[in-house]
């Protein structure tokens, strides 16, 4: 209901987060009420509560390292395991084209790749593989949404938000198991 001639209260949403190291570099995981929001990595961990919060101008983020708010623990169990998905609930913020990208890459299994041409076709897009490939770069939620499965259709490996050596890693690892 909306109530004529008084102010209009903002509640500000919170995003809890912690920052651990693990085998891909330092990592960041950030999660709103919905779910896990943010799964950042970086070589230089002070640069990451920069980037989530330019992620989420408008978010009170509250540290909590490892402690049980933090999505922390599970996120970084899963990075090591590198296989499956991701047991957390996931707050996916994008357009609705981007949520399709990101959608389809999930579906990728593990140790398996895609050419963004590929990954555009099978979202009945297929002239959109710019768009993919921008989605991709929009994505916050390192390997829960696998973007590292996407490839150049001649399978080199394209550029990668988190880094051309760790997408290389994430695939050798997968393609071990």
């Amino acid at each position: 209901m909306v109530r004529r001639g008084l102010p209009k209260t903002s509640v500000q949403e919170r995003i809890h987060y912690g920052i651990g190291k693990c085998s891909l570099g330092w990592v960041l995981a950030a999660s709103s009420e919905i779910g896990v929001c943010a799964i950042f990595l970086h070589d230089r961990p002070n640069l990451l509560v920069a980037e989530l919060q330019g992620n989420f101008p408008h978010a009170r983020l509250i540290d909590h390292g490892e402690d049980r708010l933090s999505p922390l623990t599970e996120v970084a169990r899963f990075l090591e395991l590198a296989a499956g998905r991701l047991d957390l609930p996931l707050d996916l913020r994008g357009t609705v084209f981007q949520q399709r990208v990101w959608q389809t890459l999930r579906e990728i299994p593990a140790g398996s790749t895609a050419s963004y041409t590929e990954v555009a076709k099978r979202i009945d897009s297929p002239r959109a593989i710019r768009a993919v490939a921008a989605a991709c770069a929009a994505n916050t939620i390192a390997v829960a949404i696998p973007c590292h499965r996407v490839v150049g259709r001649d399978g080199r490996l394209a550029g990668y938000r988190w880094g051309v050596d760790r997408k290389r890693f994430l695939l050798e690892r997968e393609a071990s198991f």
